[in-house]
């Protein structure tokens, strides 16, 4: 992408699961994970069109390793709709874990999408659940306001903003990664995986001060 890159009526920005339980502190902590919170709200700033998601696990959920027996998180099992990472318990509704970081700013937001919420499936897209199949009503959501590209930021870059970004290219609209607004877990190589998976897809990388008004 080129060195700056000029925001448009038909852009929204897609603020991926930045909650308590993936900052430092959380159940599920991606390192580094409050530092995007600067960059994101001067992004928040900077788009007319802002969403939000946010993971809302039930109890019990099929992505805990505490659901099974034996389990320990990061081991991964196979389950109805494929293979499934088993995570530490987080993002359980209505926890202090699931709740924004305080520091986030995103008044103007128009949506904040729950993902997750199903007992038995797990959900990293913000467009589908992760049987590729079910999906969130986001697609609709953009089509119907007429938005056509997506900026991401958010947590984690290996999981929910890859999936989020491959989905969005793979359902018509454009998707850039706001790099330094994203942290990453980096497990089994997933960072470098992500970056080969999402340049084959010629999802765009900016970085934040790129953007008129951040």
């Amino acid at each position: 992408m080129g060195a700056q890159a000029q925001t448009y009526e038909r852009d929204a920005l897609l603020i991926v699961d930045v909650q308590n339980d993936f900052c430092p502190g959380g159940a599920l902590a991606v390192a580094g994970g409050d530092a995007v919170i600067p960059a994101i709200n001067r992004l928040a700033r900077a788009f007319r069109h802002v969403i939000l998601t946010q993971d809302w696990h039930p109890q019990g959920h099929v992505s805990f390793a505490s659901s099974h027996a034996g389990s320990r998180p990061f081991e991964t099992i196979d389950v109805a709709y494929g293979r499934q990472t088993l995570w530490p318990d987080h993002c359980v509704q209505g926890s202090d874990g699931a709740d924004f970081h305080p520091r986030l700013s995103a008044p103007n937001a128009e949506l904040i999408l729950r993902k997750g919420f199903r007992r038995e499936i797990d959900s990293y897209s913000a467009f589908f659940e992760n049987d590729r199949e079910t999906p969130t009503g986001l697609a609709g959501y953009l089509r119907d306001r007429g938005l056509s590209r997506l900026f991401l930021a958010g947590l984690a870059l290996d999981f929910c903003v890859r999936f989020s970004a491959e989905d969005a290219v793979r359902l018509g609209f454009e998707a850039v990664v706001v790099e330094d607004a994203c942290r990453a877990i980096d497990r089994d190589n997933s960072l470098a995986e992500t970056r080969a998976s999402l340049g084959a897809r010629q999802v765009a990388w900016i970085a934040s001060d790129a953007i008129p008004g951040c």
